[in-house]
């Protein structure tokens, strides 16, 4: 048992790295590809609205798929869709093809994400202590190495057809080569039992197609993250180029400090939620968070903006991965659709960041503007405990899959 849960969580590992893999791979190919499509700028942002669309839909659409017939099913069939939709942008010849191959991608790029962790989920209840946030590191790692494969073979002088089409192969065979080792439905020791107080609640739970308001709450709080660090991805360099006047390599550095903070913090995050709990993570997570982007807005130290925006990836690193396990330890018969409700949610708000700050930036500076994700980052932190299951008691896994509320690990020792 031991010996197939470490293959089911070296599996996905494999499929976040995937997917980070892939989205970065079609982020580095943008400019030649709408160079072939012949659009602006303008029209390759509305266009970006569908890629979004896409992947909204996806994830609604998946999560009860993964419920009815498995991870172990669905998971590979949606590496293999994002797989196979990323080659379509570098086909696209107008505007109207782009839009389709953005379409497809986004759909498989959300099915992907919502079947992988709810998998993860299923993982990080054998080990019974969490391991949420290595996997979310992971995807990071993906998309660090999509942006150096991605430029060595630009500098080959490929064509994106080429390079998007060797990405889809490789994408194909991980899918195929990693899905032996994902867990099936009884894949794990684990009584796969709701957090509810009794077994008729538990039956009532199953039977009910409504999602708990509980899981609204989770997936507000994911809107709000996310929102957070979409405006991170999108603002913080030209905060330091347009705010502060930094030199263009300079100002990159904001991007990459926060970043790297991320990646980071999602590797050691899982031991802190061990210790301390789910609930620590993001009360204390979102709380630097707002610190480190406050420092960053009022400062006009370049130097001490980079490490404000250093603290506010640190901060946001562990908080997304503790609501989605949260939602998917919920309920493990709805893991799929409670998870998509958060994912969902939580990725309209990386959308909804950058367009929010925008208009914004008509009424004030954009240093100010930042507040607003200062403000959420503290709504956070104020409802983190959200996370805490309501009959949580000392010999039940919290939220985030590990430590109790009294703060002792897991009974049960579990594979490293």
């Amino acid at each position: 048992m031991e010996r197939t849960l470490r293959l089911g969580r070296l599996a996905t590992f494999a499929y976040f790295v995937l997917n980070g893999f892939l989205m970065g791979m079609w982020i580095v190919h943008i400019p030649d590809i709408e160079h072939r499509a012949g659009i602006s700028h303008a029209v390759l942002g509305w266009l970006l609205l569908l890629l979004g669309a896409g992947a909204f839909a996806g994830m609604q659409l998946v999560g009860p798929l993964t419920d009815r017939f498995g991870a172990r099913t669905v998971v590979p069939l949606s590496a293999a869709l994002c797989s196979a939709g990323v080659v379509l942008p570098g086909w696209a010849a107008n505007a109207w093809t782009l839009g389709a191959a953005l379409l497809v991608l986004g759909l498989g790029n959300g099915c992907l994400d919502v079947s992988m962790n709810a998998h993860a989920i299923q993982v990080e209840r054998g080990y019974q202590r969490p391991v949420m946030s290595a996997f979310h590191a992971a995807f990071s790692i993906g998309g660090v190495l999509a942006a150096l494969v991605g430029a060595r073979m630009l500098s080959w002088g490929w064509s994106p057809v080429a390079n998007l089409g060797t990405v889809a192969l490789l994408g194909l065979a991980i899918a195929v080569v990693a899905t032996p080792a994902l867990l099936g439905p009884g894949g794990t020791d684990v009584p796969e039992t709701p957090e509810t107080p009794d077994g008729a609640a538990a039956a009532k739970g199953r039977r009910r197609t409504r999602t708990p308001r509980r899981i609204w709450g989770l997936a507000t709080l994911a809107l709000m993250v996310m929102l957070c660090e979409g405006v991170a991805n999108d603002w913080s360099t030209l905060h330091l180029r347009n705010v502060l006047g930094a030199p263009a390599a300079t100002a990159a550095l904001a991007y990459g400090a926060f970043s790297t903070a991320m990646t980071i913090g999602r590797l050691l995050t899982d031991r802190v939620a061990a210790r301390f709990g789910s609930v620590a993570v993001l009360r204390y997570g979102a709380s630097a968070a707002a610190l480190g982007l406050t420092a960053a807005s009022l400062s006009s130290s370049i130097p001490l903006t980079l490490i404000g925006w250093t603290l506010f990836g640190a901060g946001l690193s562990g908080c997304v991965p503790q609501l989605f396990s949260a939602a998917g330890h919920a309920d493990p018969d709805a893991a799929g659709a409670n998870v998509s409700r958060v994912a969902g949610l939580g990725y309209v708000g990386m959308l909804a960041g950058p367009a929010i700050i925008g208009p914004l930036t008509q009424l004030m500076p954009l240093h100010l503007t930042f507040f607003l994700p200062v403000a959420f980052c503290a709504v956070a932190a104020a409802t983190a405990g959200l996370l805490r299951p309501r009959n949580a008691a000392p010999a039940r896994l919290e939220a985030g899959g590990g430590a109790t509320d009294s703060g002792k690990g897991p009974a049960r020792a579990a594979p490293r």
